[in-house]
């Protein structure tokens, strides 16, 4: 019975890595389904929710991470400086891949997750708070537009097979990024 108390508390981290996952699988999905213009949007969405759910593993479940992971999200990081030469519509992933760095580099300070619910402080509260505000905006405004995009049905649903699909994936795309946004939201809060 002493590994109960063990696993309610990282029960938290495991179901940040499960939606972290599975929205990195479906946009991995995307990525290979897609159209191209598309394809790039979706493969770096991919890469960014896998690594989140890479990051929240429990404390002990990847002594590697901590070695590896601020090498990693710098590099995302750097990519996304890249991407904003095609406009400033890539300044999220920017800042999410900025936000991964920061609690990666507070990590590793720590000692390996020490931040993800180990009582340390593991970064400067005006950084944390400020990506804190940014996030639970995100997920806020996020869940509004996912609300008001209301059901998949469309007019032409009946005229064939895939007539609705091009809706139907924008909403999966919005759903995996308010999914994203509300993963790096609870690894912010356990900091």
């Amino acid at each position: 019975m002493s590994s109960w108390p063990s696993f309610a508390a990282a029960l938290p981290a495991w179901l940040t890595v499960l939606v972290c996952a599975v929205s990195g699988a479906c946009c991995l999905h995307r990525a290979c389904t897609a159209g191209r213009p598309e394809r790039g949007p979706a493969g770096g969405e991919a890469v960014m929710a896998l690594g989140m759910a890479v990051m929240a593993l429990p404390p002990g479940t990847a002594p590697w991470g901590a070695r590896i992971l601020p090498v990693l999200c710098c590099g995302a990081a750097l990519h996304a400086v890249w991407l904003l030469r095609r406009g400033l519509h890539h300044t999220h992933h920017l800042v999410g891949s900025l936000a991964m760095a920061y609690m990666a580099l507070a990590m590793y300070a720590v000692g390996g997750h020490g931040g993800h619910g180990g009582g340390a402080a593991a970064g400067p509260p005006l950084v944390t708070g400020a990506l804190l505000l940014y996030y639970a905006a995100y997920v806020l405004l996020g869940g509004a537009r996912l609300v008001a995009a209301g059901p998949a049905v469309s007019a032409a649903a009946g005229a064939g097979p895939g007539a609705g699909r091009g809706r139907e994936d924008g909403e999966v795309a919005r759903a995996c990024r308010l999914a994203m946004g509300t993963g790096m939201l609870a690894m912010l809060l356990l900091m």
